[in-house]
C-alpha cells in the first residue's frame, strides 16, 4: 500500500486479560503503526486505566461467558452502542478491522453501525458453535456489511463459512520472531545445562489446555528422568495449583506465575522441550510459533490447528490429544534423544519466519487494499452519508427484530 491508511481496529475480548486474540490485535496495531499507517483500537477492559497507549479507546466492561471451550466477552446495549457511535464518527477511518464480529460484543455493534469498508479476522474455531447454529441467521445481515474476511487458520475459516456463508483469505496470527530467536536466558534455566526442563504456558485452570494429562504423564517422564522438571508459566493460585500437582509430583512441577513477554520469550529459549497438551478449541496456536522461534523442540496434541503448523509432525512431535501415555512416551524419548532435540530446535526458526509480523502484516494491508474504494471516503457511523463506498443494503426489519432479541438476551 502506497499511502498511510486510517486504521479503526476492533478487540471484542477485555484488553487487559491476557489473551490471543488481545496479543494479536496489539501486534498488530503496532506493526501497522510502525509502517507508518494511524491507527486506533477500540477495546473493553476490566479497568479503564489500564489503557495507557493514546491510541486505545475503552468501550466499556463486559459479562464473561462460557464460549468455544474458554470465555468470550458479552458487551451489548445502548451505553456500548454510543461509545461504538463515538468512535466512528471521531475517528475518520479509511477502513474498520473487526476481530471476531459474530458474538454479542463491541465488534458485532460496530458492524450494525458502520458503512463503509470493513474486514473481519475470525479467530474461533471448533466443530460446531452452538451459538453460531443459533443466531448465524439473524445476525448475518450486519456481518454481510464485511467487504473482507480473514480467517487465523483453515478451520477458522470452515467455522466462519459453515455457520455465516462466504468465503475467507487465511492469514495466520503473527509473532514478533526475533524477540523470541535472541536473547538471554531464563533466570535459573539454560537449555542443555540444568535439565531436562518442559515448559507449558498457558491458563492452567481451563481444561481445554490439557494440563492434567501432561501431569499425568509426567508421572512416567520423571521415572525415566529423575530430574526432570516441568515449569508452568501462567496466572493461578499457588495453593491450587499445588492440591492439582499432587504431593508425588510437587518436588518436579514450579508455578511461575504469568510472565511478561519478555521473560516467557527467555523461556522458551531455555526449555528443553515444550509441550502443547491441548484437548480443543484451538484455532492456531501462536504459543507454538513462539516456540518454534525461540528454538524450542515441541511436542503438542495432534489438534488440526497445532498439525498444521508443525507441518505434520515434521517441525515437532504430534501426539494423541488426551492421551498421557503416549504423551509420557514422546517426552522421555525427546528428552533422550539430544540429536533429534538439536534437529528440531534448528528448524523452528526457518518454520517461524514465515509467521513474522513483517510479512502478516503486509498480507492483511493487502486485503485492506481490495476493499478501499477508488475514488476513497471513510467508514461513517450509519445515519451519515456512505463517503463514496459501494452502497450496502440490509432490510431493517429483520435488523431491527434481532436488535431486540440480542438486547434481550445480553441483559438476561
Amino acid at each position: 500500500m502506497d499511502r498511510p491508511v486510517r486504521i479503526g481496529i476492533v478487540c471484542p475480548y477485555q484488553w487487559d486479560v491476557p489473551g490471543g486474540v488481545q496479543y494479536h490485535v496489539r501486534d498488530l496495531a503496532e506493526t501497522l503503526r510502525g509502517m507508518g499507517h494511524h491507527v486506533e483500537v477500540l477495546t473493553p477492559a476490566e479497568r479503564e486505566e489500564s489503557l495507557t497507549d493514546p491510541w486505545l479507546t475503552f468501550a466499556g466492561r463486559t459479562v464473561p461467558v462460557p464460549y468455544n471451550g474458554s470465555m468470550a466477552s458479552v458487551q451489548f446495549g445502548p451505553v456500548s452502542a454510543a461509545r461504538v457511535r463515538r468512535w466512528l464518527r471521531e475517528g475518520h477511518f479509511d477502513v474498520v478491522h473487526v476481530h471476531d464480529p459474530a458474538p454479542p460484543s463491541v465488534g458485532l455493534l460496530v458492524c450494525m453501525m458502520a458503512e463503509g469498508p470493513i474486514v473481519a479476522t475470525f479467530h474461533a474455531a471448533a466443530v460446531r458453535s452452538k451459538w453460531l447454529a443459533a443466531w448465524g441467521p439473524v445476525i448475518r445481515p450486519w456481518l454481510e456489511k464485511i467487504s473482507g474476511r480473514i480467517a487465523v487458520s483453515d478451520f477458522a475459516r470452515r467455522l466462519q463459512v459453515e455457520h455465516l456463508g462466504g468465503d475467507a483469505v487465511i492469514i495466520p496470527n503473527g509473532v514478533h520472531v526475533q524477540a523470541f530467536s535472541a536473547g538471554p536466558p531464563f533466570a535459573g534455566h539454560t537449555r542443555g545445562v540444568d535439565g531436562p526442563t518442559i515448559g507449558f504456558v498457558g491458563r492452567y485452570r481451563e481444561p481445554r489446555k490439557g494440563l492434567p494429562v501432561l501431569l499425568e504423564a509426567m508421572r512416567a517422564v520423571v521415572r525415566a528422568h529423575p530430574g526432570a522438571q516441568l515449569l508452568v508459566a501462567g496466572r493461578g493460585d499457588a495453593g491450587e495449583f499445588r492440591e492439582l500437582v499432587g504431593e508425588d509430583l510437587r518436588p518436579h512441577v514450579q508455578l511461575l506465575g504469568e510472565l511478561s513477554e519478555a521473560d516467557k520469550a527467555a523461556f522458551l529459549r531455555s526449555v528443553d522441550v515444550y509441550c502443547a497438551p491441548n484437548l480443543l478449541g484451538e484455532s492456531f496456536g501462536v504459543i507454538l510459533i513462539e516456540a518454534l522461534a525461540a528454538g524450542a523442540p515441541i511436542v503438542a496434541s495432534d489438534l488440526d490447528a497445532f498439525a498444521s503448523v508443525l507441518e505434520g509432525g515434521t517441525a515437532g512431535v504430534l501426539v494423541p490429544r488426551g492421551d498421557a501415555r503416549a504423551l509420557a512416551r514422546a517426552l522421555t524419548a525427546l528428552l533422550a534423544d539430544p540429536a533429534r532435540r538439536a534437529e528440531l530446535a534448528a528448524r523452528g526458526p526457518a518454520v517461524a519466519a514465515a509467521y513474522d509480523w513483517a510479512v502478516v502484516a503486509r498480507r492483511i494491508l493487502a486485503v485492506y487494499e481490495t476493499v478501499l474504494p477508488p475514488g476513497g471516503g471513510e467508514v461513517t457511523a450509519g445515519d451519515e452519508p456512505a463517503g463514496g463506498a459501494a452502497e450496502l443494503t440490509v432490510d431493517p426489519r429483520p435488523a431491527r427484530d434481532a436488535a431486540d432479541r440480542l438486547t434481550r438476551w445480553a441483559r438476561r
